[in-house]
């Protein structure tokens, strides 16, 4: 994991720790500092998540299994008004950004607990697709699409049993 938003060295720690278990994968995470300015769309007021994972790309270790880049602005892709986060299918990297899941971007008071568990939804499904897990259609699979907040909310952070399996395979070849 790389932090470009400056996120509690706690938060993080413990974001990491959920990842190693979820995945059974040890989770190193390093601070970066990069200038945004060049991934900024003026006329849509957003970053280009397509351009971030090149970012990510360039900043990511060599003996890194999978990376993925960690956020505070609001993304986008072409074809979207908005996204949660963007990944490689079967790469090698991803990324996740927090900025949409803040209650109060939604005029609810602020909760930091379910800030957390979103975001953790988010990062485990992202490295899922890098590890070449689609689309889940099991309500409470962390693989399952989500466009809403809401639908996020309604998830586990747990793969469903057929994702599981597939990732558990994909791990051993």
């Amino acid at each position: 994991m790389i932090s470009y938003g400056r996120f509690e060295r706690k938060f993080l720690e413990k974001l990491a720790s959920d990842i190693e278990i979820e995945f059974g994968l040890p989770v190193n995470v390093k601070d970066s500092y990069a200038d945004l300015t060049a991934y900024f769309d003026a006329s849509r007021r957003q970053y280009d998540a397509n351009k971030l994972l090149g970012l990510i790309d360039s900043d990511s270790k060599p003996k890194a299994i999978k990376t993925i880049g960690l956020f505070q602005v609001d993304l986008f892709i072409p074809i979207l008004t908005f996204i949660f986060g963007q990944a490689i299918f079967k790469g090698e990297i991803g990324i996740a950004s927090i900025y949409r899941l803040r209650n109060e971007q939604y005029g609810l008071p602020s909760n930091n607990e379910l800030l957390y568990e979103r975001f953790r939804k988010v990062v485990i499904h992202e490295l899922g697709h890098t590890f070449g897990l689609k689309h889940c259609h099991v309500p409470t699979c962390v693989m399952r699409s989500t466009t809403y907040v809401e639908e996020i909310d309604q998830k586990e952070h747990h793969f469903c049993g057929k994702c599981e399996n597939e990732l558990n395979t994909m791990l051993t070849t």
